[in-house]
């Protein structure tokens, strides 16, 4: 019974994919829209605009730095605009095959080293540094069954789920240049359940809220937070363990960490970083740890499906496991290349092993595999 409630929870996630977020009508009201923007506030003729998806594709051959600017700003205000990316092209053919290829690629930025910008101001959509698709501890919403392979957890089926989101609050340009940086919170909830028990026991949740600032410049971008964490028990989890040497651990600390990202051509991403913690319980809580990664979000799109192939690993060390190494790797395929109901909806398959990331348990070296839905506003 647990686990037909599970699946059906796990069916409802997946249902939206039937539905498209944007439409080739919204494209041509956009494209209408912008060119009469350009005539009207800077005096430009630009014929030659395309728009896939709610991104703008600007031809800037002709454009002084100035204008370039201000025509972003102008045409990052529209309803419906995602981003503007900036090209190179002349021909109405050439940046029509330019937009194509920012579209493969995904998140509004290209296979190449082509300018993407996105809208600027208060509540902007969209973000500047990417989610980490393989980071178990990324705020996002996700459902998942694990299945773990030995009786270090609560048990061996699990279902864990995640709520929460990135949200940026303002966003702006570095003055004339096509450099950009937001300001925002991010907060999750993590929790694990047993799918074991009578009732499908809450054995484990993370609470994380953070304040964050990051940056993009073409290809590059960085992501900086300063971060509290809190992890609790289930009652249910307590009930069952009140006569075994289970020891509850008091586990809330609060952090700061930098993350770098290069995304390099055909949809390949590097990233890395490091934190330390302050403010730690328990007091004895070693400060420092690493993070780094690779992504692949294919720029090739399965159109019948209206999906595409991703494949991340995500690592971590930590000074509190003797730089042991933790080792999180999903793959899977990513829905709709503009989303789903202004999502991104990815089915992913899952293998960790390492040190658990359930707070309550990170003492607790586990390994798992899993299948989750996760969505990425």
């Amino acid at each position: 019974m647990v686990y037909l409630r599970f699946i059906v929870v796990f069916g409802v996630m997946l249902v939206p994919v039937s539905f498209a977020h944007a439409t080739d009508q919204d494209d041509a009201y956009i494209a209408g829209y912008a060119a009469g923007v350009l005539k009207h506030d800077l005096k430009r003729d630009m014929p030659t605009l395309v728009v896939q998806d709610g991104v703008i594709t600007l031809p800037v051959s002709s454009l002084e730095a100035a204008d370039r600017t201000k025509a972003v700003r102008l045409l990052a205000e529209i309803p419906g605009v995602k981003a503007v990316k900036l090209s190179e092209a002349t021909s109405r053919q050439s940046v029509a095959d330019s937009s194509k290829s920012v579209q493969a690629a995904g998140d509004g930025v290209g296979a190449g080293a082509e300018t993407t910008l996105l809208p600027t101001g208060l509540l902007p959509t969209g973000h500047l540094f990417k989610p980490l698709l393989a980071d178990t501890r990324w705020a996002h919403f996700s459902a998942a069954y694990r299945n773990y392979q030995s009786n270090n957890f609560d048990g061996r089926d699990i279902a864990s789920v995640s709520f929460g989101e990135t949200i940026p609050f303002y966003r702006s340009n570095f003055g004339q240049s096509t450099a950009q940086w937001e300001t925002g919170v991010q907060a999750g909830v993590f929790s694990d359940f047993n799918l074991g028990a009578s009732s499908s026991d809450l054995v484990n949740t993370d609470f994380i809220a953070a304040v964050y600032s990051s940056a993009r410049a073409g290809q590059f971008s960085a992501f900086g937070r300063i971060y509290h964490q809190s992890s609790h028990l289930g009652d249910e989890f307590l009930l069952r363990k009140i006569n075994t040497k289970f020891e509850r651990v008091n586990l809330s600390y609060e952090g700061a960490d930098l993350k770098l990202s290069y995304e390099l051509p055909y949809g390949v991403r590097l990233y890395g970083g490091g934190g330390g913690l302050f403010h730690k319980e328990p007091s004895t809580l070693k400060i420092w740890s690493a993070q780094y990664g690779v992504e692949f979000r294919s720029p090739w799109r399965i159109d019948f499906a209206s999906m595409r192939p991703i494949v991340a690993a995500d690592i971590k060390n930590y000074d509190e496991n003797n730089w042991s190494t933790d080792v999180s790797a999903r793959a899977g395929v990513e829905f709709g290349n503009s989303g789903v109901l202004g999502r991104k909806l990815q089915v992913l398959a899952e293998y960790y092993n390492g040190y658990s990331p359930s707070g309550q348990f990170y003492k607790e070296k586990v390994e798992y595999v899993g299948l989750g839905a996760h969505y990425h506003f």
